[in-house]
């Protein structure tokens, strides 16, 4: 089998998640590249069908999973959902808005849960639905390349896809620096973050993964500690300003930590501050609240206050914070979001703990059966 061929489709052909078993491991690469692979419901039916087809399959010791893009295979993992398809269902009522983020949820918990290895190879764009579907893996790679980011505040959402839950075992206060600002971090930081485990040179990827498809492999442990052994070695360093990030970040309240940016003298907090001006202060409020609850919370209960999260966020449909984000973002593309409010201190005290809650009983939530 050549690189660029599974199932003897072309990569280029219109099938969105190609799915293989090569040797003794499962192969998966997302195959929508002209939108760095954003997940549509199809997308994740057929990456939740290829997860249980290959848990099931006694010949596959580990799964691999990579992007496609347009040069060929790697370059990009996933840029997160597709945001135009959620502006579209948000005003339609379409019911399968409701259904993409429960079986997108149900699909991140599987992967966290996953009784085999499951390897992420994480090259180029890596955010939102692209970290649902890697933060879980046994073994993150991440490239010279990785841009790897939450962004969802600037679009009037929440980090979901389990970002309460892997933000908030960030070290220290670096979830909520994440997860508020949407900064963008490269492999490394990722790795200091917590958020990847070992970086592989872009170049080196395609042999790689060729030597996993070649090897006769006698277990799953074999493959992870042979993927190890090719890690290129850095010093051990800290998160760059991580101790002026923890100071900021574990304020009490979002106009805490802007005043605390405020009187940073540094680029790095100078940036991070106009990334939260230009946040919808609504959702800036619930970011924090969510990250720092979900630091007490198993990954299945998160799950399920982040699905009564994104019900919040979309049922008001035209006079939603995330319709109108996306709207600015992606669809007239103005880049001038109409929030609700003008600036964090105009968020009143009772208005963001309602996102919390649930708009079902435990009985009839979509995501109950996740332990």
């Amino acid at each position: 089998m050549s690189d660029g061929n599974m199932n003897n489709t072309p990569l280029n052909a219109e099938v969105l998640v190609l799915q293989e078993v090569v040797g003794r491991v499962g192969c998966i690469t997302l195959n929508r590249p002209k939108a760095l692979n954003a997940l549509t419901l199809d997308m994740v039916r057929l990456l939740t069908k290829a997860l249980i087809d290959f848990q099931n399959d006694p010949q596959v010791l580990a799964v691999l999973v990579r992007g496609h893009g347009k040069e060929g295979p790697f370059g990009h993992f996933c840029a997160g959902g597709d945001i135009r398809f959620f502006h579209q269902a948000a005003l339609a009522g379409d019911s399968r808005l409701g259904e993409f983020f429960t079986e997108e949820y149900a699909l991140n918990h599987l992967i966290h849960t996953y009784t085999k290895p499951y390897i992420a190879f994480m090259d180029g764009v890596v955010m939102g639905g692209g970290m649902g579907i890697s933060q879980g893996a046994s073994i993150r790679i991440v490239t010279e390349k990785t841009q790897m980011a939450m962004p969802e505040t600037h679009i009037g959402l929440f980090p979901d896809v389990g970002g309460g839950y892997f933000l908030s075992r960030c070290p220290g206060y670096l979830g909520e620096y994440l997860g508020l600002t949407g900064q963008k971090i490269n492999g490394h930081q990722a790795i200091l973050a917590g958020l990847a485990d070992g970086l592989i040179e872009t170049q080196r990827l395609p042999l790689i993964w060729k030597t996993l498809l070649a090897t006769p492999f006698e277990s799953g442990e074999a493959v992870e500690r042979w993927l190890q052994s090719q890690f290129t070695k850095f010093e051990s360093a800290q998160f760059p300003d991580k101790a002026a990030i923890d100071k900021c970040f574990s304020m009490a309240s979002p106009l805490e930590i802007s005043l605390a940016l405020e009187q940073e003298n540094a680029a790095w907090a100078t940036e991070a501050l106009a990334s939260l001006s230009k946040a919808s202060p609504l959702m800036v409020h619930v970011v924090l609240a969510q990250i720092r609850k979900a630091r007490g919370m198993g990954l299945a209960d998160d799950l399920r206050m982040e699905r009564d999260l994104v019900h919040h966020c979309f049922h008001l449909r035209a006079s939603s914070e995330t319709v109108e984000g996306i709207r600015a973002l992606a669809i007239d593309k103005d880049h001038h979001p109409k929030w609700s409010h003008a600036n964090l201190s105009q968020v009143a005290p009772d208005e963001w703990p309602s996102f919390f809650q649930s708009p079902w009983t435990p009985e009839t939530h979509p995501l109950r059966h996740l332990v």
